[in-house]
């Protein structure tokens, strides 16, 4: 049975760096993947699929429904081990409820939680412009990228809550300080 772990959060909330430092803490029973790296990677190939993901997230906006669950779930199904993490996923309310409805005919794979790390809006815009690593990481690009956040939060946080699952991590702390306390609750959900 694979235990799933969902990690969301703002845009630099830190949230692919927290799941990627607990996965290499614990490599011998937990895979990380990040939704973004996954569809970045397709892009990467050149494919056909991979130019049709660019020209959304080019200007911050949603990968289509079905080109992100597939992936995402291809990514859970093929995991060589029994705990994954995967962050900025799900990012819409179509999103949620369509892996929602794909969990519940899978036997095998389990959401056992799903982790917000919090972040202020200023902390996110500081940490997205500090890192600036291409033409996405800019101020317009940033608050494009935060509204789409922002704008499905509350259902999804409400979703979560009413299933149990939801689980919420201040971000403003120091990297360690965060790690360790999403390390020990992934642990004790295991």
């Amino acid at each position: 049975m694979k235990k799933l772990f969902l990690v969301i959060g703002a845009p630099g909330s830190g949230k692919t760096t927290d799941a990627e430092i607990i996965s290499k803490n614990n490599s011998d029973s937990m895979v990380h993947y990040s939704t973004g790296e996954l569809l970045r990677a397709e892009v990467a190939s050149g494919s056909e699929l991979g130019k049709r993901i660019d020209s959304f997230t080019s200007r911050g906006n949603l990968v289509p429904l079905e080109i992100v669950v597939k992936t995402i779930v291809d990514a859970i199904s093929n995991a060589p081990k029994n705990v994954v993490l995967i962050d900025g996923y799900p990012r819409s309310v179509e999103q949620m409820t369509e892996l929602d409805k794909i969990l519940q005919d899978k036997n095998d794979i389990t959401l056992a939680s799903v982790i917000e790390v919090e972040v202020s809006e200023q902390t996110a815009c500081d940490r997205v412009l500090g890192r600036a690593r291409g033409a996405d990481d800019n101020v317009e690009v940033f608050n494009n990228r935060m509204r789409v956040f922002q704008e499905p939060l509350k259902d999804i946080q409400e979703f979560y809550s009413k299933k149990g699952i939801l689980h919420k991590i201040n971000g403003e702390r120091t990297i360690e300080e965060i790690t360790s306390e999403m390390e020990v609750f992934i642990k004790s959900k295991i």
